[in-house]
């Protein structure tokens, strides 16, 4: 019995902390508007050239939250698997109860895998993806190297039919869960959570609209400091073929 003592000091310990731990934190509610392009551009039958803009605001449109444009090169394995590495700007503006003191940069790249499966009249997808950050934060003389990793499952299913044909509308579902590690992560090894749902419309295999709900839970490095951020999204995709222009010009 004397042997269970410390260990039962020890587990009333860490209990004790964790539920400081919690009562310590302070969550901040938000309402955000995330307006986005997307397009993937086939040069060849391999190689690929990704562009995006995300243009991301705060109390939905009147106030700036963060502008991100970002491009990458693809290469497509197989008609379900890619490669792809990048870049992304991405500049931050103070938001929320618990804001940065200025804007500030963050220069990215990425490395990425994304496989492609269909089940019955679910389109699946998985999105496996690699990132360096250099973040200037606010206040800060020189950038902070980070390493942060992020898995995306998504989900479409068409609601005219078994399969999703054009001029029909579609269910847009994922889930995306980011985490940080290697040097200078500080509270918090969990990033970041985002769950998605979407109402899209294929206008035909190479644009798409999809208007829908993500729910952000976002930890600050600070450890204290959560966000609920409660976010209308409005995406636009839009993909061109090189590959019939370079015939035509022959």
């Amino acid at each position: 019995m004397k042997k269970l003592v410390p260990v039962l000091l020890l587990l009333l310990t860490l209990c004790l902390s964790e539920a400081t731990a919690q009562n310590n934190r302070r969550h901040d509610t938000n309402y955000n508007g995330w307006f986005m392009y997307y397009g993937t551009h086939k040069l060849t039958d391999k190689w690929g050239l990704h562009t995006e803009f995300q243009l991301r605001r705060y109390h939905v449109v009147s106030d700036p939250q963060q502008v991100m444009p970002r491009v990458a090169l693809v290469y497509n394995l197989s008609d379900r698997a890619s490669l792809a590495a990048g870049y992304a700007y991405v500049h931050t503006y103070p938001y929320g109860d618990n804001p940065s003191a200025d804007d500030f940069p963050e220069h990215r790249t990425y490395q990425q895998l994304q496989l492609k499966d269909q089940q019955g009249i679910f389109a699946l997808q998985h999105r496996f993806r690699l990132e360096q950050r250099w973040i200037k934060f606010a206040g800060a003389e020189d950038y902070t190297y980070l390493n942060r990793v992020r898995y995306q499952f998504r989900t479409n299913i068409p609601l005219a039919g078994p399969t999703l044909e054009d001029k029909e509308f579609y269910l847009g579902l994922y889930d995306e869960v980011f985490v940080n590690f290697g040097p200078n992560v500080t509270n918090n090894i969990f990033d970041q959570n985002r769950a998605y749902a979407a109402l899209g419309y294929r206008f035909h295999k190479d644009a798409m609209l999809e208007v829908g709900y993500m729910h952000q839970h976002v930890a600050q490095r600070n450890g204290v400091w959560f966000e609920n951020n409660h976010t209308l999204q409005v995406g636009l995709t839009y993909n061109l073929d090189f590959r019939k222009q370079t015939t035509a010009a022959q």
